[in-house]
């Protein structure tokens, strides 16, 4: 009798979630998920550039502040790109034109209206919402390769109206210089330092309405994910047609994707053109930027949701920091196709990809099961 109670007592303990369990569970809490990202986007500066600073590393290897705050809106470019791509399953070729947009609605009505940051977030992200509604209410009657280049084309279309037809407006090939930026809530200006933080965190207030738009950007990806909504765009993703079989208006909450990945896009242009107080066009409509947002969306790891913000990170990296180092920094073209290579064969989902392999292996090591 007694060996039977100690083999019950035995089973009771084996079926007790282990640690790593424990931690699987508060880590895909909301509040946990906010919590990580607001300790990663404000410890970034410390991190990268603070500390290797202080360890000496050359001025050559290592970014600055600024550059920490670029990669942090178009990280929220990529949140939402992947939102369309990475879950939904659509490749489009012209985000460029809801980054582009917004960015050029934010600077004109900054010049004409107000520069207050909040309102032209607002505006911006509004026309990008509108004018995604628009494209993904003609090109999403088509799909595979057909969505992509209809994509591609409105990309171009928008790009030549921007440069010609309404030059006299958004300034042609010279971009919009008349931007005009206010302190943020009135009274804190932007390039201003923030007194009760240190400055090894955050210097400007600039880095805080990022960080906070950044933080936002990503428990509002998490939320969708993780609802009802972000399970039937992964049936989508999967297969279409079972999704409607089941009796799903695939063609809906495709749009609705379509809409919802626009709105980053006209977040992070926003915020690129109140960082830069400037509107160029070629870094906002031109057809690279979309396919630059691709790169950095397959880099980081396509299906995750902060895969898309250490893929834009690396971008941002070799595109700033190892382009302007001698020798080399001619050919970080080439360096970056060669990183993108390496990333494609060595870790085919991205840089986050090699995050859950690692997490994988602690967690046969603490006994838990892989999610």
């Amino acid at each position: 009798m007694s060996d039977e109670v100690g083999q019950a007592e035995a089973g009771e303990v084996d079926r007790s979630p282990s640690l790593y369990d424990r931690w699987l569970a508060v880590r895909e809490n909301e509040l946990t998920v906010a919590v990580l990202a607001f300790l990663g986007v404000f410890l970034a500066p410390f991190v990268l550039v603070f500390v290797p600073d202080q360890l000496g590393v050359p001025d050559m290897y290592v970014g600055w502040r600024n550059l920490v705050i670029l990669t942090l809106i178009w990280g929220i470019f990529a949140i939402g790109y992947d939102l369309l791509l990475g879950f939904t399953g659509l490749l489009s070729f012209g985000h460029a034109m809801f980054w582009g947009t917004a960015a050029y609605t934010a600077g004109i009505f900054s010049a004409n209206v107000t520069g207050s940051p909040l309102a032209m977030i607002f505006v911006g992200t509004t026309a990008a919402v509108v004018l995604a509604w628009v494209i993904g209410w003609i090109s999403l009657r088509r799909g595979g390769i057909y969505f992509a280049i209809l994509t591609l084309a409105f990309g171009q279309m928008i790009y030549y109206i921007a440069q010609s037809p309404l030059g006299w407006l958004t300034g042609g090939e010279n971009g919009f210089n008349e931007v005009q930026v206010d302190p943020l809530l009135g009274f804190l200006p932007l390039g201003a330092e923030v007194a009760v933080v240190p400055d090894v965190l955050v210097k400007t207030w600039l880095y805080v309405l990022v960080g906070v738009a950044t933080v936002l950007a990503i428990v509002v990806g998490n939320r969708i994910l993780n609802s009802p909504y972000g399970v039937v765009l992964r049936a989508i993703r999967e297969n279409e047609q079972r999704a409607e079989f089941v009796g799903l208006n695939v063609w809906r909450y495709k749009l609705m994707a379509f809409v919802i990945s626009g709105a980053f896009a006209g977040v992070a242009g926003s915020l690129y053109v109140i960082q830069r107080s400037f509107v160029p066009i070629e870094n906002t409509l031109n057809w690279q930027v979309s396919g630059e947002i691709v790169i950095m969306t397959v880099l980081g790891g396509v299906g995750s949701l902060f895969g898309p913000i250490f893929g834009a990170g690396l971008y941002m990296y070799v595109a700033n920091v190892v382009s302007g180092m001698p020798v080399v920094g001619d050919f970080w073209h080439l360096i970056l196709g060669l990183v993108f290579i390496a990333v494609i064969v060595l870790m085919p989902r991205g840089i986050w990809g090699a995050v859950e392999v690692l997490r994988g292996l602690i967690s046969d090591a603490f006994g838990g099961e892989r999610r």
